[in-house]
């Protein structure tokens, strides 16, 4: 079967070290350790792979552009994973068990009315929702899903709130692994839990919010046969870094001056933010895109520490805060994003303050308005995805942006992973509470709505609402 894992072998090489990202620590670990965080202090890893000036990147980049001339007909997940073909960056060497359902390879569009929307005379969406589960996480889920098979994992584990249970619940499948998922019960949109269901994971669902299924995840990963594959395992972020090196070859080596990603959990942006780095250390780019996070108002623990970090604080990314004081009871409609302690922030956060970058929230009117203006463009995204349209708008009004840069924005989930919320916004039920208990539902009266119309069945009425439409 394509993208079936080759057994297991204890031989399997790898390449690079589990490094603690506390730079006072700095403590390294074995790639076969089964750990998340730094068995010294507690903070979390990253993989390093070696990669440094002294590796040939032109002659790497000429190897990448080789392989998609061979994709065609091809079974082998180096000729045809957007992940795979990328291995020479990777923690892996050939005769892994790849796990692949030819992940990656999305498109970027050209969203003209976005930009006209945004203020912007060209913007392009990178859209992670092409990916085989529909959501970004499918690419690192293909590393994290290989290297569960390596170290001998019986069982995959996840929090989500919806994206992560649906790749996990594929990928641990095509692994021949169980899979088991907590879910915030009554939170996650259907077509995502629909998803984990039918790809046979065990979906568990608990009362309390995304944060509260991390922390059950984290106390269960200490089980021996468990493997958590939640964005705090630094594979996940191998695997999600490839989109950097694909967007660089998508345009042709021309680096945009902007890339903006939604912030739920932070392993997105932190991934990207690794992508670029290496690229840059390779000498492939001659700067870093400016990073910028998207957060939802309700859900912006980051950008609120952002909007307080002192101008020191703002430097390369070199004195990252301690703490990041959580919310504790974050609401968004943007379900995806809906989590109020990120895993991944301190690596996301350093990320863009070396890039540059900005991290500021929106508000759900501003996302409800995006994801149309998306639509509008054919496109389409899940709400969560949204943000980023919202956000570079935002980032345009504020100077941030200028009309003439090269921007592009990633879009994480297809349309399809909540048709309700589209339904709503467009027929002007959709509705919001910023806070539990706090009142009641407000409309958030989009400013593009598309209501169906009822018509008499005849053709007289139909002529009649096609010329009202124009």
């Amino acid at each position: 079967m394509p993208g079936s894992p080759a057994p297991a072998d204890k031989s399997t090489a790898q390449r690079g070290v589990q490094r603690c990202i506390n730079s006072s620590c700095g403590a390294t670990f074995g790639l076969r350790e089964r750990i998340y965080v730094c068995a010294r202090c507690g903070e979390t890893l990253e993989i390093d792979c070696g990669v440094n000036a002294r590796v040939d990147g032109r002659a790497l980049r000429d190897q990448w552009a080789s392989r998609p001339a061979r994709r065609a007909g091809s079974k082998a997940p180096r000729e045809t994973s957007g992940v795979w073909r990328y291995l020479e960056l990777l923690p892996f060497e050939a005769d892994a068990p790849f796990i692949t359902l030819f992940e990656g390879n999305t498109p970027l569009f050209e969203a003209p009315r976005s930009a006209e929307y945004c203020g912007l005379r060209a913007l392009r969406l990178k859209h992670q929702g092409y990916n085989p589960t529909g959501s970004f996480k499918d690419t690192g889920m293909a590393a994290a899903m290989t290297q569960a098979v390596i170290s001998g994992a019986r069982t995959a584990v996840c929090a989500s709130t919806g994206n992560t249970a649906a790749s996990l619940a594929a990928y641990a499948a095509r692994a021949g692994l169980r899979a088991a998922i907590l879910l915030p019960r009554g939170q996650v949109s259907s077509s995502k839990l629909a998803q984990s269901l039918d790809y046979g994971a065990l979906v568990l669902e608990i009362e309390g919010n995304f944060d509260a299924c991390m922390r059950l995840v984290r106390e269960i990963g200490d089980e021996p046969s468990v493997y958590v594959a939640n964005s705090i395992n630094p594979f996940r972020v191998e695997g999600q870094k490839t989109v950097a090196f694909e967007i660089m070859e998508q345009c042709n080596w021309c680096l945009p001056d902007h890339i903006v990603v939604p912030g739920g959990n932070m392993g997105n942006s932190t991934a990207l933010g690794k992508g670029f780095q290496e690229l840059l250390v390779l000498g492939l780019i001659d700067c870093l895109p400016k990073l910028s996070v998207i957060q939802a108002e309700g859900a912006a623990p980051l950008a609120r520490l952002f909007a307080n970090l002192d101008g020191q604080g703002r430097g390369r990314g070199e004195h990252i805060p301690e703490k990041l004081d959580p919310v504790e009871n974050p609401q968004t409609l943007a379900s995806a994003i809906k989590i109020g302690a990120p895993i991944s922030w301190k690596k996301s956060l350093s990320a863009v303050l070396r890039s540059g970058g900005q991290v500021i929230s929106v508000s759900e009117h501003e996302i409800a308005d995006a994801k149309a203006m998306i639509g509008r463009d054919s496109i389409g995204c899940e709400p969560a995805s949204a943000t980023t349209v919202a956000g570079v708008r935002k980032l345009v009004a504020a100077g941030q942006i200028h009309r003439d840069d090269d921007v592009i924005a990633v879009l994480t989930g297809h349309a399809l992973k909540d048709p309700d919320y589209m339904i709503r916004y467009h027929d002007g039920t959709l509705s919001f509470v910023a806070q539990k208990g706090s009142g009641p539902l407000r409309p958030l009266g989009g400013a593009f709505p598309n209501a169906p119309r009822r018509v008499a069945a005849n053709k007289a009425d139909i002529l009649s609402s096609l010329e009202r439409r124009q």
